[in-house]
C-alpha cells in the first residue's frame, strides 16, 4: 500500500481524533452557538461530498452511450438512482436494528437493549461513521483503478473533507461525555475509538475492490445514500431544532462551499 493511500485512509480518523480533543481545551460543555455551527458545516460537507465526489462519478460511469436518447438516459442514470436508494435503506434498516442514541438526545432508538447510554451512543456513532469509511474507500479504488474521472487528488479531497467533519462530531460525542462525569481521557479515548471504523471501512473496500470493480457506480452511490441519510436522520434535525438554527444554516453553507470547491480544485 503506498504512502498517500494510507495517509488518505487515516486522514477521516484524525480528524475525529482532534474534535475529541476537545474536551482537553474546553472546561465546559460545548454552547450550543457552536455545536450548531459545527453539525451544520459537518452537514454541508457531507452533502457536498455525496454530490460531487460520490454521485456524479457514479452518473459517469453508468452512461454506456453517448446517444442523446431517453432510453440512454434511464440507463446510464439508473445505477447511481438504485445504489442510492440501497445506501440509504441500508443505514435504515441498521438504525431500526441496533440499539442506539441519536446526538443530543436522551431516547433510545431501535432495539430495546439494557447497554447503557454510553455505549449506545458510541454505538450510534460507530453506525453512521461506516459509510463514511466506505466512502473514501470506493474513492480511492476508483482512482486507483483509473476506471473514473476521479483523481488521486479528488480522492484525497474527499478524505480531507471528511476529516473536517469529522471534527465537530468528535467533539459533539466527547464533551457530553466529560459533561457527564467521564474523565478527560476517557471521554477522549471514546470519542476517538467512534472514528477507527472509517480506516477500517476503507480498507475492506479496498482490498476486495478487485471483485467489486464491475459494481462501482452502485458503490459510489451506495456510500452517498448512507452519507445522506445520516445527515437527514441525525444532523440537520439536531441543528435545526431550538434556538440559534440560523447558525447551522450558516454552516451548511460553508462546508458545503468548502467541499466543493476542494473537489473541484483537486479533482
Amino acid at each position: 500500500m503506498s504512502t498517500t493511500l494510507t495517509i488518505g485512509l487515516l486522514i477521516p480518523l484524525l480528524g475525529t481524533m482532534l474534535g475529541s480533543a476537545f474536551v482537553f481545551l474546553m472546561r465546559s460543555e460545548m454552547s450550543v452557538r457552536l455545536q450548531k455551527s459545527l453539525l451544520g458545516f459537518a452537514s454541508g460537507v457531507m452533502v457536498a461530498a455525496s454530490v460531487w465526489s460520490l454521485l456524479i462519478p457514479a452518473m459517469e460511469m453508468g452512461a454506456t452511450s453517448r446517444s442523446s436518447s431517453s432510453a440512454a438516459a434511464w440507463l446510464s442514470v439508473m445505477p447511481a438512482a438504485i445504489g442510492f436508494l440501497l445506501g440509504m435503506g441500508f443505514l435504515l434498516l441498521i438504525d431500526e436494528l441496533t440499539p442506539h442514541l441519536h446526538i443530543g438526545t436522551d431516547k433510545p432508538e431501535g432495539l430495546r437493549s439494557h447497554l447503557s447510554k454510553t455505549a449506545m451512543l458510541a454505538l450510534a456513532v460507530t453506525i453512521h461513521n461506516l459509510p463514511e469509511g466506505m466512502a473514501v474507500g470506493v474513492v480511492f479504488a476508483g482512482a486507483e483503478s483509473g476506471a473514473t474521472n476521479i483523481s488521486l487528488a479528488s480522492a484525497i479531497a474527499v478524505s480531507l473533507g471528511i476529516a473536517i467533519q469529522n471534527v465537530p462530531e468528535g467533539a459533539i460525542i466527547s464533551m457530553p461525555m466529560r459533561a457527564a462525569g467521564n474523565s478527560r481521557w476517557r471521554s477522549f479515548l471514546i470519542g476517538s475509538l467512534s472514528g477507527v471504523v472509517e480506516p477500517v471501512g476503507a480498507l475492506a473496500v479496498l482490498l476486495l475492490s478487485s471483485l467489486l470493480m464491475p459494481a462501482l457506480p452502485y458503490l459510489l452511490a451506495f456510500a452517498a445514500g448512507a452519507m445522506i441519510y445520516v445527515v437527514i436522520e441525525e444532523l440537520i434535525p439536531e441543528a435545526s431544532n431550538g434556538q440559534h438554527s440560523n447558525l447551522s444554516t450558516i454552516g451548511f453553507a460553508l462546508g458545503f462551499v468548502l467541499m466543493m470547491v476542494l473537489d473541484v480544485v483537486m479533482g
